[in-house]
């Protein structure tokens, strides 16, 4: 029975960092380094570098950085397109090294588990702003964005505390994703049609000769 709860709360935490990570990164890193450091969780030798200072600081400057960037229409749309580069890698090694020492074979899968999560949560999280920013006002993002900090805090800290219940959550999570991104995906195809055809409005309105009334050709 202790060997399957140490099973449970070692997945809860694999992939709770990993799902996190594709949300918002910085704020996963925190949190784990935090809760690590005060002693609240204790974390694989593998992720001890979460908590040395430096890597806290740099995560708590990136935080604040991206805080301000979310809450930016447009801005944020075009963080979270580097990010795809960030995220998803992170959500790989966060996974299997929140596995610890153990075989191979058995991180491997941690991080192609990690790396599919945090893939799913970042598509899920950029899907729906591109669709929010075609929202001239600002507070949707600011609304979205502040729902997402609180998701990313609550989830890790329940992933730590509530291992069996954030697995029962994770796994709804994944069933609304599937549901969900073929509507993002078509959501985002019609508005690249729609912003296509205004582009496309005004360069043929554009490219049509005006004619010269004093042409010869007209008298």
């Amino acid at each position: 029975m202790e060997h399957y709860d140490e099973l449970v709360k070692t997945l809860s935490m694999t992939m709770g960092a990993a799902w996190a990570s594709g949300i918002n990164l910085y704020a996963t890193l925190l949190v784990l380094g935090i809760m690590g450091t005060t002693g609240n969780i204790v974390l694989p030798e593998s992720l001890h570098i979460l908590m040395d200072p430096m890597v806290l600081g740099a995560a708590g400057i990136m935080y604040f950085i991206e805080f301000i960037a979310d809450k930016t229409p447009g801005v944020d749309t075009g963080w979270d397109t580097i990010h795809t580069f960030v995220r998803i890698p992170a959500g790989v090694m966060l996974a299997a090294g929140a596995v610890g020492d153990v075989d191979p074979g058995v991180a491997v899968a941690a991080a192609l588990l990690g790396g599919g999560l945090a893939a799913g949560s970042h598509a899920a999280k950029a899907g729906s702003r591109v669709l929010i920013n075609a929202s001239p006002e600002p507070f949707s993002n600011w609304i979205a964005s502040i729902l997402e900090d609180v998701v990313v805090v609550g989830g890790i800290w329940t992933s730590l505390t509530h291992p069996g219940l954030f697995i029962v959550l994770l796994v709804m999570f994944v069933l609304i994703l599937i549901w969900l991104m073929p509507k993002l995906w078509r959501g985002i195809k019609k508005l690249a049609t729609v912003v296509g055809r205004w582009f496309g409005t005004e360069s043929n309105s554009s490219s049509v000769p005006k004619v010269d009334s004093n042409d010869s050709q007209y008298k």
